[in-house]
Formats: structure tokens, C-alpha cells, sequence
């Protein structure tokens, strides 16, 4: 594994439109709690924050997606997010955007790279 890469989840473990992966990430200085979802096939990761107010956006743990499984959702504030790039399209926050994260996947894991 190349420096600047960290395995926080096995490939396997993300199906389409499934539940998501919580992990943590240090950003600034300071450890933030994060996640990661399939979507359209590839994995998207995000810190677990809404836009509107910084709250986590599950409130049953790795349960990111509205309960069509087309939007991710804060689970306090109902705003609504495309999976494919975290901008804000309904709620308080709208214009906004989720905070991304980058990932890849090798070997069957998906890796942060950081």
C-alpha cells in the first residue's frame, strides 16, 4: 500500500444504494467521523456532517440514504444530497454541499487517501 492510503472498508461491504461505512478521518487537526456508500458503482465518501447544521447525517448507524435509496439524507434536518457529489438539492442547506472525501478502490478494498 502506497503512503497516504488507509483501508476503511472492504469492497464488498458496499453494495449499491446499501448501507453506508462510518469511519474517521483526521482533518485539521482534529479527528471528524465519516462515511462511505456506492453509488452508480463507485464509492463515495464524505465527512458525516451536515451542511446546515454539523450534525451526523445517520441517526441509525451507516443508514445514509432516503428511503427511496436515491438521495443521502440527514436524518435531523431532512435535507437531501446527491450521492454523486454531496450538493445540497432540498432542506435547509440547499446550494450547500457535503464535505467530500477522496477514495479509490484496489483489491478489494476501498482505500482514503490521505
Amino acid at each position: 500500500m502506497a503512503h497516504g492510503e488507509r483501508v476503511i472498508a472492504q469492497s464488498a461491504a458496499l453494495l449499491e444504494r446499501g448501507p453506508g461505512v462510518r469511519f474517521e478521518v483526521e482533518r485539521f487537526g482534529r479527528t471528524r467521523q465519516a462515511f462511505v456508500v456506492r453509488f452508480d458503482g463507485v464509492a463515495r465518501a464524505y465527512e458525516n456532517a451536515c451542511a446546515h447544521l454539523a450534525v451526523e447525517l445517520d441517526w441509525i448507524p451507516g443508514e445514509f440514504f432516503d428511503d427511496e435509496r436515491r438521495h443521502l439524507v440527514c436524518a435531523t434536518h431532512g435535507a437531501l444530497y446527491e450521492p454523486a457529489d454531496g450538493h445540497c438539492v432540498a432542506g435547509p442547506c440547499r446550494g450547500a454541499r457535503l464535505i467530500p472525501l477522496p477514495v479509490m478502490e484496489r483489491d478489494g478494498q476501498v482505500l482514503l487517501i490521505e
